[in-house]
């Protein structure tokens, strides 16, 4: 599905529209969504929308801070181009283009994409998920850019990338930001292969977004990370810092560290670093030799869910978790309702826990693939549970799981 003349000018359009980023947010944020209400013709974010002017008339506002912190800490070309990438590509006009294939063809297909780069890593973390699959497989740039391409063409423009660690293929991961500079990158990286020269590229490239995975403070970090771990991940947001570049926060809370990282000092500390987001994810026992010790008690991620719906109020920092936030999205978002992940061997997953495929990149398009029984297994099935704060068919429903894979035949 090659761009329309249509979609051309309604690019064109917008991105005369992102003129009213170019300062004084205050003023011209409240200017771009009036504009952005009239491209969305089909109301896509309609309640965003609606939020957005609701705290940009409150100065005092967290979220209106968090816009603000934008416009000072972040560079004006960066800025500008992950805008347009985000707001127009992949909501707006992706969502369209997506939402058509969708109707077409009765299939999934996904908002971002996860796929591993390699499955090679320089750290040796417990209780990594990744670690099943080894340490020898890779994607090469070629497959990596075809995936970007397929999914380009079927309304996906948002890409995030984990492994492994993904900056042991850092030259690759630059390469794909120039060619596709449309798209918005993001890498869950434990943060201590950021360095100047790869710091610069993403300044020159503006399109690449690290989430940098954090256990808490030192002892929690370097416990379950290796010693040495946690001060070369302040070095990296140092660094990042000083160049006006974005970056978040990617959280694993466990049975040793919820009551760390859910509490307001670290939350503040976050944001002292310059985070402006803080993905947070539950800790899953993965693999034959998988650490069960680590799953967070029932009582914990209560916690954990008391204390992010407390932040997004109080707080200039963007958190999600994956787990907990599945009231906001109608539970379970794998298997291509949201996002799915290609591992490094090319396997098609519905999701980065789940560790079942019954299709290849080497063999089968995108679109082949989210037309597989596994897949629509996944959109028949969703939701998993009436009680959306228990989405997961692994970790909440297993039932529902194995049922899924003995149908499908995956």
């Amino acid at each position: 599905m090659s761009t329309t003349m249509t979609e051309k000018l309604e690019t064109f359009g917008l991105k005369r529209v992102l003129s009213y980023l170019d300062s004084n947010p205050q003023e011209n944020v409240p200017k771009l969504i009036g504009w952005l209400r009239k491209f969305d013709r089909d109301n896509y974010f309609a309640n965003a929308y609606n939020m957005v002017d609701g705290f940009m008339k409150d100065p005092d506002n967290n979220w209106n801070r968090l816009i603000s912190s934008l416009y000072t800490d972040i560079d004006e070309g960066v800025r500008k181009k992950l805008f347009e990438n985000f707001l127009i590509n992949a909501c707006i006009l992706g969502s369209r283009r997506k939402n058509k294939v969708v109707e077409k063809y009765d299939c999934n297909i996904p908002w971002a994409i996860l796929f591993d780069p390699t499955s090679a890593c320089n750290l040796h973390c417990i209780g990594c998920w990744a670690a099943e699959y080894g340490h020898r497989l890779n994607l090469s740039f070629e497959q990596m850019d075809d995936i970007v391409q397929q999914g380009k063409e079927l309304g996906t423009f948002m890409y995030i990338l984990s492994g492994g660690e993904p900056m042991v293929r850092k030259d690759d991961i630059i390469r794909l930001c120039e060619k596709h500079n449309d798209c918005v990158f993001l890498a869950f990286t434990n943060g201590t292969l950021i360095d100047e020269k790869f710091a610069d590229d993403m300044l020159r490239v503006k399109n690449f977004v690290p989430a940098i995975s954090i256990e808490g403070y030192e002892e929690q970090t370097d416990s379950r990370r290796g010693k040495g771990t946690y001060q070369a991940v302040l070095r990296a947001m140092k660094l990042l810092r000083s160049k006006k570049l974005p970056f978040g926060a990617s959280l694993c809370y466990t049975s040793k560290n919820a009551e760390n990282i859910g509490s307001d000092e670290y939350f503040d500390f976050l944001i002292d670093q310059g985070c402006k987001f803080a993905w947070m994810f539950t800790y899953m026992p993965i693999g034959v030799d998988a650490v069960t010790d680590l799953i967070a008690t029932a009582d914990q991620r209560k916690f954990m869910y008391d204390q992010i719906r407390k932040f997004r109020g109080t707080k200039p920092i963007f958190t999600m978790d994956f787990w907990n936030d599945g009231e906001y999205v109608n539970g379970c978002i794998a298997g291509g309702r949201c996002y799915l992940h290609i591992n490094a061997n090319g396997d098609i997953e519905p999701c980065a826990f789940i560790h079942y495929a019954d299709s290849n990149i080497k063999d089968k398009t995108l679109l082949e693939a989210y037309r597989s029984p596994l897949f629509m297994q996944y959109r028949r099935n969703q939701p998993f549970n009436s009680n959306q704060l228990r989405p997961c068919p692994l970790l909440d429903n297993p039932g529902r799981l194995a049922q899924m894979v003995k149908k499908s035949g995956a």
